[in-house]
């Protein structure tokens, strides 16, 4: 109650007119004229005064600035009246940015477009660099791959050939036991014995062509000089005339000799440093598996005898794979050795049948002065007859 009459009692000393203006206080008319120095002469700072309280705050609150100088701000009415003087128009601010504003644009697309670019080449060169990580990865572990593979080979040949050569100077020394074929080993053995043989036939049928086409140029070249003395001595023409012509056919059945000789030597290098050759080739290889296939089983029996417990067992098992794959391996290789000794023998056989036949009659004909018969076993026997002087190297050959 007390609180509302008070209430009532200050709006009631706030006088209003008509107009719901406020009426005219002592206060207000020094306010007033206050501003209008502000106004007329700028405002006064060395009177100016900061109030640090509230609104009708204690006078401590007051800090006087006479301390503090600074220019008058004076006023200017003729500033107003250009402002208001000059007609409404467009403004050169505006002017400016509208004129710049293609400008902008077009370097903002430009810049876009650069940005774009820019973007598109960092995917490109991130796309290209994880392809290029991707592939320098699957590289290495390709290459890492390799390298393992190669590392197992040597350390699997190592073991083999350690195990090799044990076996080796086991059997040297007679510690050792071995696989023997009796069959196949005696066949082995006749065939070494026979090869060595079949060369001693080659060496010395060669000497026999060399010999003997050193003796049918000196044939030719004495028939020369019978033939070149005829002319120069009509005393004697017809006696050198009887031996050019005798030299010249025993020239001319020399050469067809050396054919047959020569076509003879072929077919034997062809037996001895091809056929049989070959079949040594596959023996050599039968006896290092049958090396190998020795190691393992002694390896094996080695193991058979030690004490059986769960390590023993697997290495058995292991060494037990082992020796059946070197059997295996062994027992195809014997029976292609096997095989190939049988068709080395027959195609020996028929050869060689073929060219002692050619060799004899060859041989027999020639020295039997029957140029007939030894034209006929050339025949015969598909030999075609050299021409003198083939055996030279020809003029493009020696350029």
């Amino acid at each position: 109650m007390a609180d509302s009459i008070m209430s009532k009692a200050a709006t009631m000393e706030i006088p209003i007119n008509s107009n719901g203006d406020t009426g005219t206080l002592p206060e207000d008319d020094s306010l007033e004229q206050d501003l209008q120095q502000v106004m007329v002469s700028g405002p006064n700072l060395n009177e100016t005064s900061i109030v640090s309280g509230g609104y009708g705050g204690p006078a401590g609150g007051i800090i006087p600035t006479s301390s503090i100088k600074g220019p008058a701000v004076r006023f200017n009415p003729e500033y107003l009246d250009r402002r208001r003087a000059h007609a409404p128009g467009p403004d050169i601010r505006m002017k400016s940015r509208g004129a710049g504003l293609s400008k902008s644009q077009s370097a903002a697309s430009q810049l876009a477009q650069h940005t774009d670019h820019v973007h598109c080449s960092f995917l490109f060169l991130s796309l290209l660099g994880s392809s290029n990580n991707n592939t320098g990865n699957s590289t290495e572990e390709v290459s890492r791959g390799v390298a393992v593979e190669k590392l197992d080979s040597v350390k699997k040949w190592g073991i083999n050939t350690y195990k090799c050569t044990k076996q080796m100077f086991s059997e040297r020394f007679g510690r050792g036991s071995r696989t023997v074929d009796l069959e196949l080993e005696a066949q082995i053995d006749v065939l070494r014995e026979t090869k060595n043989k079949y060369e001693n036939i080659l060496r010395l049928a060669t000497a026999l062509i060399s010999h003997f086409q050193s003796m049918v140029q000196t044939q030719q070249a004495l028939g020369d000089s019978f033939t070149e003395l005829s002319q120069k001595s009509p005393e004697l023409q017809d006696e050198f005339g009887y031996n050019a012509e005798t030299q010249k056919l025993l020239c001319r059945n020399g050469e067809a000799l050396l054919s047959a000789i020569n076509f003879f030597v072929s077919s034997i290098d062809t037996l001895v440093n091809k056929t049989m050759e070959d079949t040594l080739m596959t023996i050599k290889l039968y006896e290092n598996t049958r090396l190998e296939f020795d190691a393992y089983r002694s390896d094996l029996e080695e193991l058979s005898l030690s004490p059986r417990d769960a390590a023993a067992m697997v290495r058995i098992e292991m060494a037990q794979h082992d020796y059946q794959i070197h059997r295996d391996k062994y027992e195809r290789l014997r029976s292609d050795v096997t095989i190939k000794l049988k068709f080395l023998e027959e195609n020996k056989v028929k050869v060689m049948h073929k060219q002692l036949l050619l060799f004899h009659n060859a041989i027999s004909a020639y020295f039997a002065g029957n140029q007939e018969q030894l034209e006929q076993t050339l025949i015969q026997f598909n030999v075609k007859l050299k021409p003198p002087g083939s055996d030279k190297p020809s003029w493009l050959e020696e350029q």
